[in-house]
């Protein structure tokens, strides 16, 4: 999954096309991401002591992460992701992989 908990993102298809968010939580094990202020579900909440009043809280609930793409911070626009593989300085075993953007070349 290339979308990651931070990222600034913008909705692709659904009922919140066109609206941009931040990622709160990715689930890269269900395929989805929790977006600041997208998909907002409304959830009843009990009174926790007496004389408290009961309320409805609304929650934002998971989107697939294939229904957005990520805005590029150097760019500013909406991007598809790539990844760059670089080998680690001399003396240091292993490689670096990072995301970049890849209409602009710049790494996220």
């Amino acid at each position: 999954m290339k979308v990651k908990k931070g990222d600034t993102i913008l909705v692709i298809s659904g009922k919140d096309r066109g609206r941009k968010g931040k990622v709160l939580e990715a689930l890269p094990q269900e395929n989805r991401i929790l977006v600041e202020g997208l998909n907002l579900r409304k959830k009843h909440v009990k009174p926790k002591r007496q004389g408290e009043k009961g309320q409805v809280v609304q929650l934002p609930g998971p989107i697939f992460s294939s229904a957005v793409k990520i805005i590029c911070p150097k760019c500013g626009k909406p991007a598809r992701v790539g990844y760059k593989i670089e080998d680690l300085p001399a003396g240091r075993q292993g490689k670096n992989k990072y995301r970049i953007c890849k209409q602009c070349k710049q790494e996220i």
